[in-house]
């Protein structure tokens, strides 16, 4: 697994899916907020006009020179739960993205966030 600090370093460069396919360009790193490691990242989608940030799962990325490679398919990765470029994660959309890619989802054991932005 690599660092937050060290993934940031990809800001703006593509993030493809496992066949190399163009989904976005890398936004923001979330963590995982009970143990501080990458968690999500945000990729912009979308045509200039309409651009959105979806939220891809980070377990078992790979960089490349100039890419982040995901292992989950193009299609799946566009259709995530997504926000504004402008916008900010609510606490109670947090679920929907961790259901969207079939991934267990659970709060702090006093409700805390799972997420937090980097």
């Amino acid at each position: 697994m690599f660092e937050a600090e060290d993934i940031r370093e990809y800001r703006g460069h593509d993030v493809v899916d496992g066949e190399k396919r163009k989904i976005g360009s890398l936004e923001a790193i979330y963590v995982d907020t009970a143990t501080d490691a990458p968690s999500f990242a945000t990729v912009t989608v979308g045509l200039p006009t309409k651009r959105r940030l979806v939220f891809v799962p980070l377990a078992e990325a790979t960089v490349g020179p100039n890419y982040l490679k995901i292992p989950w398919d193009r299609q799946l990765a566009k259709n995530a739960p997504s926000i504004d470029t402008d916008g900010e994660l609510l606490a109670e959309d947090e679920p929907r993205i961790f259901a969207h890619y079939g991934l267990p989802y659970s709060t702090g054991t006093q409700g805390e966030r799972r997420l937090g932005r980097r």
